[in-house]
């Protein structure tokens, strides 16, 4: 393995004469997949990801376990107070980073991190650090009304409630109803008071509610970013599993945005994320709802860390601005693999189908009409006239809202405008 990594690396030099690269990297991957335990559809998929030496690294990092971190409830404590209350009960531990004030990391423990009374009484949530990302950047705001849309067992639920020093409300989904167990307990033991547990499928909303400030999509995934916790992964992963979880994420998504009110005077946004690193469930899915739904772009996380997403993924192209999305690696930011994209939802341009409908009958026809009466004369171009009326009848008939008075004027209008061009051709 090392041997196809030295030799990929400076391939010209290193090569043996009429072996070609392809050779050495399906080679690799083989030697990837039965070394580290892969089949080999994931191994080549994770591996085309990144450059080959830096492949290695990601495969080598998802062996390893991630650290053990813990999130502040500041509806109960301050981080200080926590911590010294840690540290005396035997716990080893300090802040995460600079890009979170919440966060602790634990090293060791002579207790059990997940029994302490502190962590009864709901001081603090066990959570991995890669689940802070979405939340800081959905960044709630006090008195807003907020979706989590796929919330157990409510770390992230929890963190939003604590961001909104419980004003507003937080809608707390799960498609399975089992889990809203967990969800509703950990609720309760960390002191939220505006959060409503529900469980419906999310592609559901928002004709189940809707209008929502802010909307949370921690999409259902492969869990290629989490190996290191569950390496089931690493073989029960099929290129069928992956088409199947696009598609889901790809509906879900679209039925987020629906949820979220455009004229929300303090949101209007949606955070869509994954534990996955593949492109098919990240990038592609966001480039998707950007080109379904005109009324949305991306803009910045408001994270200080982490890589920019793919524009360009082997010969896929995505809209530019796909890269103010990010990327979190094991091996780069030594917390499980994730993806976070922010959405801004605005206002839907207004487009009356039935006025685009019949001005394009009376533009096809009108021009129609022009042509015929050069060979049959004027007779045979008014009496495409009466067509194009009984026509305008089934364009207009398509407006839900449309009355039958406006149905007979959308025709009068159509039919005196096709009178009208056909007149000023003539008088041309």
């Amino acid at each position: 393995m090392r041997h196809c990594v030295r030799i990929l690396g400076n391939f010209k030099r290193l090569a043996e004469e009429g072996r070609s690269r392809s050779e050495y990297v399906a080679q690799l991957i083989s030697d990837i997949a039965s070394y580290y335990g892969y089949n080999e559809f994931l191994a080549e998929k994770l591996f085309h990801l990144f450059s080959v030496a830096e492949a290695i690294e990601f495969f080598e990092a998802n062996e390893v376990s991630r650290p053990v971190t813990i999130r502040t409830n500041t509806l109960k404590t301050r981080r200080r107070d926590l911590v010294q209350a840690l540290i005396n009960r035997g716990v080893n531990l300090e802040p995460i980073g600079k890009w979170t004030n919440v966060g602790l990391q634990v090293f060791e423990s002579t207790v059990p991190i997940g029994a302490t009374p502190e962590y009864l009484a709901g001081r603090y949530m066990l959570q991995a650090a890669s689940s802070f990302l979405p939340v800081i950047a959905l960044d709630p705001q006090p008195n807003e009304r907020i979706l989590d849309m796929a919330s157990a067992p409510g770390g992230k639920t929890t963190h939003i409630a604590a961001l909104l020093q419980n004003t507003g409300h937080v809608f707390a989904n799960d498609a399975n109803k089992a889990r809203t167990k967990s969800l509703a307990a950990n609720a309760h033991r960390m002191g939220c008071k505006n959060v409503t547990v529900c469980s419906y499928d999310g592609r559901e909303f928002p004709k189940v509610m809707g209008g929502f400030d802010r909307v949370l999509l921690d999409a259902p995934c492969s869990g290629t970013g989490v190996i290191s916790k569950d390496s089931s992964v690493k073989v029960n992963k099929s290129d069928r599993d992956f088409m199947l979880l696009s598609h889901l994420q790809k509906q879900l998504i679209l039925c987020a945005i629906d949820s979220v009110s455009p004229e929300s005077k303090t949101g209007g946004y949606l955070v869509y994320s994954t534990c996955s690193v593949t492109v098919d469930e990240n990038e592609a899915v966001v480039n998707y709802a950007l080109k379904k739904r005109s009324n949305v772009k991306l803009v910045d996380t408001g994270i200080a860390f982490g890589r920019e997403g793919y524009t360009q993924y082997r010969g896929k192209t995505f809209h530019p601005s796909v890269a103010l999305t990010r990327r979190f690696y094991p091996h780069v930011h030594n917390m499980d693999g994730f993806f976070v994209a922010k959405f801004k939802v605005e206002k839907r341009a207004k487009v009356t189908e039935n006025n685009v409908g019949v001005d394009a009958v009376t533009s096809t026809v009108a021009d129609a009409a022009e042509k015929v009466k050069k060979v049959e004369g004027w007779w045979f171009a008014f009496f495409l006239v009466y067509i194009a009326s009984d026509l305008c009848v089934y364009v207009s008939s398509r407006g839900k809202t449309q009355t039958d008075e406006d149905k007979g004027s959308s025709c009068s209008r159509t039919t005196q405008g096709l009178v009208s061009k056909i007149g000023m051709k003539a008088a041309a």
